[in-house]
């Protein structure tokens, strides 16, 4: 049984900290994992990934702790290079605990391939001819060989668009709605709106453009929900004297996502911090981090107006909910996710059997992060956390190293004064032991 409780993780060395997880998980064999982690993808595999290898880029790979999703208490790989995202995550959902962590859910894998469809004579009566033969094109597409239909997917609908009006005029749009599995499905579609081509342009008399998935996978969507007491928000300031009650917390937190419920500009920066814990994820697990970014922000904008993807309000208890709704569609089967040996491993750290269920953990990571977010600029600003995280990188910048670092940092942020040049400063005066 995965065990995401592990007090005083932060203060284990690197080894410590890769024996724990091993311990801590279905992983066991600690080589496995170390391996993964330590040499990862090699050059000769990246060569084959992309045009014009000349090296590998490195980001942090940190693990989200205390996680519980849907009863099951689950170790997140999360890769990221932002300050403060994994423990501010993790604190998170350690508060959610209490409520027995996140509740979470997600639709069939469905996702949407495109067909645009110029040179028509006539939008409707070409609309109707597809709508009418609608299961003959259905029952077509699932005669082509395909390891997502045996895996019980396939194409499940055929939906048509007229566009009145655009810089070229009128033309028409097909959806092929295409159940997926535990692919994120890219391939597939764009194959099955290759092969439904032809036999659109012999029943419109018309010519297929454009032929290609939609990133804006709203059949695709992913709910979670957490629910805090407001006993758990309580805390005292990092000055020791200002104590914040839970009320306090609540209500700034849900008054923090008013904010973004009805300003674009603040909304843009609330769903920023939802998507600094969903990438993280998304990342580590070898998915389109790009498409699942698109995905999100055009499904925030969906009523017209761009808003807050999560939701904040009190119960008739007084407890804090949180809500995140949001297109997730990722795979656990094909691309970087059989390729890359860490994104293998995190795959497996997480035991998910399914697409949905890491999309469920995803989603529920997203929450967290933006609850951490919420509470920190609700009570002492975001600064407070992030610039302790931030100094220590400036002081690795400077040159320090090992014990030096935090010392350095540490320096810095009594001081307030989290400067590359105090750094230099502080790294030459405690080198020379004055």
């Amino acid at each position: 049984m995965t065990n995401s409780r592990i007090s005083g993780f932060y203060n284990l060395n690197l080894d410590e900290r890769r024996k724990k997880i091993a311990d801590s998980s279905s992983l066991h064999d600690f080589g496995t994992l170390d391996s993964a982690l330590t040499h990862g993808l090699s050059l000769e595999t990246a060569m084959h990934m992309v045009e014009n290898v000349i090296g590998l880029y490195a980001l942090p790979l940190g693990i989200g702790l205390n996680f519980q999703v849907n009863g099951r208490d689950v170790l997140v790989p999360m890769v990221i290079e932002e300050p403060s995202v994994v423990a501010g995550a993790s604190f998170m959902a350690k508060l959610a605990r209490a409520k027995g962590g996140f509740i979470a859910e997600s639709t069939e894998p469905l996702m949407i391939g495109q067909l645009q469809v110029l040179e028509i004579k006539n939008l409707y009566e070409a609309k109707q001819k597809i709508l009418d033969n609608k299961q003959e094109l259905i029952e077509y597409i699932d005669t082509f060989p395909s390891s997502i239909k045996k895996l019980g997917g396939g194409a499940r609908d055929i939906e048509v668009r007229i566009i009145e009006s655009s810089p070229i005029g009128s033309f028409l749009v097909v959806h092929l709605i295409y159940d997926v599995r535990d692919a994120m499905g890219a391939n597939a579609i764009n194959t099955a709106c290759e092969q439904l081509s032809p036999k659109i342009e012999a029943l419109t008399g018309g010519k297929v453009h454009l032929k290609i998935l939609s990133n804006l996978s709203d059949r695709r969507i992913t709910k979670s929900k957490c629910v805090i007491p407001v006993k758990e928000l309580e805390f005292v300031g990092a000055d020791g004297v200002r104590p914040y009650t839970g009320e306090e917390v609540r209500d700034g937190i849900i008054a923090a996502y008013a904010f973004a419920a009805v300003d674009p500009y603040r909304a843009t920066t609330h769903n920023k911090g939802i998507m600094n814990g969903v990438d993280a994820v998304v990342i580590a697990t070898g998915n389109d981090w790009r498409a699942i970014e698109a995905g999100a922000h055009a499904y925030a904008a969906r009523s017209g107006k761009y808003t807050s993807l999560s939701t904040w309000s009190k119960d008739n208890e007084g407890n804090l909910v949180g809500e995140l709704e949001m297109p997730m569609a990722v795979g656990i089967v094909g691309g970087a996710t059989k390729v890359h040996p860490a994104a293998q491993m995190a795959i497996q750290l997480m035991e998910v059997k399914t697409a949905n269920e890491l999309a469920e953990i995803i989603v529920s990571v997203g929450l967290a992060q933006n609850m951490a977010a919420l509470r920190a600029l609700a009570t002492e600003g975001i600064q407070r956390g992030h610039m302790s995280l931030h100094a220590r990188q400036i002081a690795i910048s400077a040159g320090a190293s090992g014990d030096l670092i935090e010392k350095v940092a540490s320096t810095m942020v009594l001081e307030k004064n989290i400067r590359l040049e105090r750094a230099s400063e502080l790294v030459k005066k405690l080198e020379s032991g004055e």
